[in-house]
Parts: structure tokens; C-alpha cells; sequence
């Protein structure tokens, strides 16, 4: 049975990056401008930490950005080899951003609320290279697009995994304690994680080591 992917988000420094590597993450996820939430860091300093991630090492842009202009320039910017785009955007954005960045993978973000996000996702499905399911919520005055520490309805998260024909990532209040709970009871592609691997804001070696070995490893 293949080992889950395991994406360390929230990455702030070259130190930390060296650390979720060495921990065993697949890919890791850096935070540029968001309107709540955790982990933002400056957009210049992604590319400089990018540039120390060896293949095959995904590097994931979270990036609010909700044009395909503003998508494109960001991902340009940064460097990295995946976009993951955690707010809502329209269908059509997909093949404009195909054809900006041919070489880059698309992850769209869904919010899980309600059945309608099931909905959501399969749309997306369609389009996206692979689906990440968090806890946000873009619905409200000030949007929640990630980085909440909270769970949501994993029933519904599931029902997502049984149908879309893409890879899923969930994300959501992972931690150490849960994070066996979440692949039974998901199944998901991979685990997508920023607190719960750190302690006082910053990446924390055996939490690291506790979620990895939870997962499997």
C-alpha cells in the first residue's frame, strides 16, 4: 500500500524547509498574501527558499490571487512548480492558466461547508490537476482561505475522494493525533499540514517525526 503524500505547509525560512525534507514531506507549501490566516511570507523571499528544495520536491505557491492574470504573475514571481489556488475562481480560468504556465501544475483549493462543496469539487475535478479540502470559509466579509487549525465534516471530504479522478489532498486541523483517524477515515491522495507540526509558530522536529510516523512512515 503506497505511503501517503505528506505536503508541510507554511514554510518561512530555508532552515524549515531543510527540515520538512529531511522529515520525508513530498511537497511543501508556501503562504504568499492572504486577507487571514497564518504563514504568510514575504513574496520575495518563496523563490529564494525554493531554490534550496532538491527534486522531486514539490514546491506549492498558495496564492489568493482570483484572475488568471494575477494567478500567472504571482506563480512567475515565486517559482514554484504547483499553484495552489485557495480561493473560488471561475472554470474558465483553467485553460487561460494552462496556456500562461504550461509546466506548472493546478491545485484548487475547496472549502468544505455543506453538500454543495461536494458539488464544488467534482466541478473542479474536471480541470484542476488535484483537489486540496480545507476548513476555510470564502463566504465571509473577511475571507478564511486557509490555516484555521480546525477540522471539517470528513464524510463529506470522503465523499469527494470516491468520485473525483484526480488526486485529493486534505488539509484542516491535521496533527499528530488525528492524522491516522483522517487517511481511515478520507482515504485521501495525501495530508496537507502547518500547526500541527509546530509549536509557538515554528516547525517542530518531533512533531514532525510524530505526524510522519503517524502516517505510516
Amino acid at each position: 500500500m503506497a505511503l501517503p503524500r505528506i505536503k508541510i505547509c507554511c514554510i518561512s525560512s530555508v532552515e524549515e524547509a531543510r527540515m520538512a525534507v529531511a522529515a520525508g514531506a513530498s511537497a511543501l507549501g508556501f503562504v504568499g498574501p492572504m486577507p487571514s490566516g497564518p504563514g504568510v511570507i514575504r513574496n520575495e523571499l518563496i523563490p529564494e527558499i525554493i531554490r534550496t528544495v532538491p527534486p522531486p520536491v514539490a514546491t506549492f505557491l498558495l496564492s489568493s490571487e482570483t484572475t488568471h492574470e494575477g494567478l500567472a504573475s504571482h506563480q512567475k514571481l515565486a517559482h514554484a512548480n504547483t499553484l495552489q489556488i485557495v480561493d473560488h475562481v471561475p472554470l474558465h480560468l483553467f485553460p487561460l492558466l494552462r496556456e500562461a504556465l504550461p509546466h506548472v501544475k493546478l491545485v484548487q483549493v475547496v472549502h468544505v461547508l455543506n453538500e454543495a462543496s461536494v458539488e464544488e469539487a467534482l466541478a473542479y475535478a474536471a480541470h484542476a490537476d488535484a483537489l486540496l479540502l480545507d476548513s476555510g470559509n470564502p463566504h465571509l466579509k473577511v475571507k478564511v482561505l486557509g490555516g484555521t487549525g480546525t477540522t471539517h465534516d470528513w464524510t463529506l471530504s470522503r465523499k469527494i475522494v470516491e468520485q473525483a479522478a484526480i488526486p485529493v489532498f486534505l488539509a484542516g486541523g491535521l496533527t499528530p493525533g488525528n492524522a491516522r483517524q483522517a487517511l481511515d477515515q478520507v482515504n485521501p491522495y495525501g495530508l496537507d499540514v502547518c500547526s500541527g507540526v509546530r509549536t509557538n509558530g515554528r516547525l517542530d522536529p518531533r512533531e514532525l517525526e510524530a505526524f510522519f510516523l503517524a502516517a505510516g512512515y
